[in-house]
């Protein structure tokens, strides 16, 4: 890959961006990449940048350090807080970086580094594809601290595992490796911690491959549809797949395909 081409400045973050491809690593190792507010605010804005950037095609997101991806809610921060309950929860709602995330048309690949606790895990569960490291642990240990998920895990986790092994982690709290990640589906490769990017990075090279409004639409076909009877699902996929068609990239993947070459996207 060639060399980044630009760096955003972050307090409690990095984002690169190189090739159609923006990197966003949370960068609190020391305290195992726990969310604390300005993290939580620097990834919502990051999510936006790379909404909002026509140069970018597909989004990394990892943590720094060997040892964790997040481990969730910095609850150090969280101790000395004072906001009454309702003001957490119109806190939660305005600031969630977990929406934020899944609100982000392009693709998305979660590089899971080490542990992905709490909101750790629940910012995995809104990327698109999510690649492990051996070492990499999941959980949702919030009812053993007198607290439950609150930033999607409730929804997401029984939609990607099925309901009865999504209770299980959440009502006991157990931590499960990423062998059994892989085993259940919540995860789509397992790979040695020292290669983790690598892989990602070969993912993130082989979606650029694909038109960029294509692969938008084909994002918004599967979340949208996922909630819908299938007839609904179909005609919404008829729909979308109308508006590929009339798109200069459709035009372009008609040609390249009968010149015998590769094609260049113009991302409209």
């Amino acid at each position: 890959m060639a060399e980044i081409d630009r760096a955003e400045p972050f307090v409690e973050l990095i984002f690169a961006k190189r090739d159609g491809i923006a990197t966003v690593t949370m960068n609190r190792p020391k305290a195992l990449n726990a969310r604390n507010r300005l993290l939580r605010h620097e990834l919502i804005r990051a999510f936006a940048m790379i909404d909002g950037d026509p140069e970018i095609v597909v989004a990394i997101l990892t943590g720094a350090g060997d040892r964790a991806f997040s481990v969730g809610l910095d609850l150090k921060e969280a101790a000395t807080d004072e906001e009454t309950p309702l003001q957490a929860r119109e806190s939660w709602t305005r600031f969630s970086d977990a929406a934020a995330l899944d609100r982000v048309a392009k693709p998305v690949i979660g590089a899971i580094n080490g542990y992905a606790l709490g909101g750790g895990l629940e910012l995995v569960l809104c990327c698109d594809i999510r690649i492990a490291a051996e070492t990499a642990q999941f959980g949702l240990p919030e009812a053993t601290r007198g607290l439950m998920p609150g930033s999607g895990g409730t929804q997401r986790l029984p939609r990607l595992i099925g309901p009865s092994r999504a209770l299980e982690l959440m009502m006991t709290g157990e931590r499960i490796g990423a062998a059994e990640a892989y085993r259940i589906g919540l995860v789509n490769q397992v790979v040695p911690l020292a290669e983790l990017m690598i892989a990602a990075e070969g993912m993130a090279r082989k979606i650029t491959s694909g038109a960029p409004v294509a692969l938008r639409l084909i994002k918004e076909a599967v979340r949208k549809g996922m909630d819908l009877p299938l007839a609904q699902g179909l005609a919404l996929e008829t729909d979308l797949s109308t508006l590929v068609s009339l798109t200069e990239d459709y035009k372009e993947g008609i040609n390249a395909f009968v010149e015998k070459r590769a094609p260049k996207w113009r991302n409209r």
